[in-house]
């Protein structure tokens, strides 16, 4: 059965980012419908997939990672407003039997992603 699931690693420190406030919500046209809320652990990871079972379906979705809440709370000064405040990443999923896994990697100042395995 197919799952969604999301690591965050901190490319200016070196380690996984841990404490970072993740949503997930449903995009249906202009509308976003909130799934799923979660705090990254101590290894960058949510606990529990952020989809699953029977809410697990194909469709349009959007994860925010809230990056400049984390790096402030590392102690890092950031310009106001942040230039990554929040990390926005909308994607679909086609698959519903597939295990879906969004990878992110910050900075301050920039940020990537892949799907991963």
């Amino acid at each position: 059965m197919g799952r969604l699931t999301t690591h965050v690693l901190d490319a200016a420190h070196g380690c996984p980012g841990s404490s970072i406030q993740v949503e997930l919500y449903r995009v249906e046209g202009a509308a976003l419908e909130l799934v799923a809320k979660a705090e990254t652990n101590s290894d960058g990871r949510c606990d529990t997939p952020l989809l699953q079972g029977d809410d697990y379906r194909s469709g349009v979705y959007q994860l925010q990672f809230h990056a400049g809440d984390y790096y402030r709370a590392r102690g890092v000064t950031l310009p106001e407003p942040a230039f990554l405040d929040v990390v926005v990443l909308r994607f679909g999923i086609s698959a519903e039997q597939e295990h879906y896994h969004v990878p992110l990697l910050i900075s301050p100042y920039s940020y990537s992603t892949y799907r991963g395995s």
